[in-house]
């Protein structure tokens, strides 16, 4: 197993466990009240069990990879930009940023090896 392997296991094991713990915890469906994104919620959780799923699918599926970490990529960087707009402390800012950084390196890797 390469290190893009254990990368797209790592990012999908943590996009699923962060999408489920929306539809299972209070507390993530506070976050987003708090972001002042209530309604997009479970669109955001929904999408980040699809993508986290599409990562593995993508293993075998080279061009899936590329869609599915380009759009994790892009729902990170956004999750970014809404944690700065409502001026959370830097530390609680670089998992999303960590995440976007992760998944930014994963589609232009998978673009790569198209």
């Amino acid at each position: 197993m390469g290190i893009r392997e254990v990368l797209v296991l790592f990012s999908s094991f943590s996009f699923v466990a962060y999408g489920v713990a929306f539809f299972t915890s209070s507390k993530m469906k506070e976050e987003f009240i708090r972001f002042g994104l209530a309604k997009f919620g479970a669109l955001t959780a929904t999408l980040e069990i699809f993508g986290a799923l599409g990562l593995l699918v993508g293993l075998v599926f080279p061009p899936l990879l590329v869609f599915s970490a380009g759009g994790l990529s892009l729902l990170m960087l956004l999750g970014v930009a809404v944690r700065i707009r409502i001026k959370d402390p830097w530390l609680v800012i670089v998992p999303a940023f960590s995440f976007f950084v992760l998944n930014a390196y994963l589609f232009i890797e998978a673009i790569q090896t198209l």
